[in-house]
């Protein structure tokens, strides 16, 4: 009977069974112990196998930080919309849309009047020369031999005068036919046509290297518009990733520095780009300025309208970090679980900062070089809520 009262005793001194150490055996059974917060799993337990731990560390992370959305987008200085240098009828198209084309690659050939009647110009230019220097080499003749009479007194002086006018006349007539065709020359330059033979094709070329984005032109169609776009071509060897960034954030970010970019399409990787302009207006609406960022696109995985983020970093600080599995939120309070010794684990309760990648910064709680369980923490809490 003194037994039975001694072991009632002993049971009303402990009524918080929840608050106590929770000690796992060998067969993963577990029961309560006396010190609040802690879990004690023995050795030969198969549940020990189940947890990892790691040493609180340090690292390298911002205290000013930009993040904002943004879409890739091609530099609009390295986008040449491409038009008819002639009106005609399109004979050729010799690319099609998503070729990659050099620099003065031919794109099409056009069957055009105007390239007739060019042609003529130059070759009436060129008659036109030809019938001057003959004109002025005539001149030149009449007023040799006048001169040369007028020294022997065999002519009068307005003789000499009238042949000096006529040849100052021919030297001007010639100058303006060769201006006349050299200006019809370049004109054929321009066309891309060899001078003196009829019945050429103009060959349109690409201005310049990059890629077919759009292609509006077939074969047999007669253009008269030489205005309207017949294709897009993009060099998209180095494209613009456009963010929006709130005004309370764009002190942080000055043009030339560089950023970091994240893209949807490529998770886990980070990109580097640098800053080329910063919107010199306010978006009203939104409250955002618009800033563009050159990212190198040499191996053509970046492509036009591709969503991500751009992120700058103003200033870095050293901060306690535990990795993201390691915190278990219990309730309104986030834990972890500290390593005092093999098997012996310690709830404890922390207060944490934002997360950066798969670290969370730790404000207090935890020291740099404790050890801490990052792999099992929500077994560990399981098995003191069963205490």
């Amino acid at each position: 009977m003194k037994c039975l009262i001694a072991i009632a005793v002993v049971l009303l001194a402990c009524p918080g069974c929840s608050s106590k150490t929770a000690v796992v055996s060998a067969d993963g059974m577990s029961a309560a112990a006396s010190e609040p917060g802690i879990v004690v799993i023995r050795a030969d337990s198969p549940m020990l196998k189940q947890i990892k731990c790691e040493v609180v560390g340090v690292a390298d992370l911002p205290t000013d930080e930009v993040i904002a959305p943004g879409k890739i987008e091609a530099n609009p200085n390295r986008v040449s919309k491409v038009v008819l240098p002639v009106t005609g009828r399109i004979t050729s198209v010799l690319i099609k849309t998503g070729d990659t084309v050099r620099k003065d690659q031919p794109l099409l050939t056009i069957q055009s009047p105007d390239a007739d009647a060019a042609m003529s110009t130059f070759l009436s230019a060129r008659a036109a020369v030809t019938q001057t220097r003959a004109a002025l080499l005539k001149a030149q003749s009449d007023f040799d031999r006048s001169s040369d009479l007028f020294e022997h007194n065999a002519v009068a002086k307005k003789d000499v005068l009238s042949n000096e006018s006529a040849l100052a006349q021919a030297r001007a007539a010639l100058d303006q036919a060769q201006a006349s065709q050299e200006q019809a020359r370049r004109r054929l330059s321009v066309l891309g046509l060899a001078p003196g033979d009829f019945k050429q094709d103009v060959v349109l070329r690409a201005p310049l290297a990059g890629k077919v984005l759009e292609l509006s032109v077939v074969p047999g169609e007669f253009r008269n518009d030489a205005n309207a776009s017949l294709m897009t071509i993009a060099d998209l060897s180095t494209v613009w990733v456009t963010s929006q960034v709130p005004e309370s954030y764009i002190r942080f970010v000055q043009a030339g520095e560089r950023v970091a970019i994240t893209l949807v399409a490529y998770p886990g990787e980070t990109f580097e780009g640098r800053v080329s302009r910063i919107a010199d207006t306010v978006d009203p609406q939104t409250r955002t300025i618009k800033v563009q960022s050159d990212l190198e696109n040499r191996t053509g995985r970046f492509r036009p309208e591709m969503f991500g983020s751009i992120h700058h970093v103003e200033s870095t600080a050293k901060m306690a970090v535990v990795p993201a599995a390691a915190v278990v939120q219990s309730g309104n309070r986030t834990v972890v679980f500290v390593e005092q010794a093999p098997g012996r684990f310690e709830e404890r309760s922390v207060a944490v900062g934002k997360r950066a990648g798969t670290l969370i910064r730790v404000v207090s709680g935890v020291k740099p070089g404790e050890t801490i369980v990052v792999d099992g923490g929500m077994l560990l809490q399981g098995l003191i809520r069963r205490t």
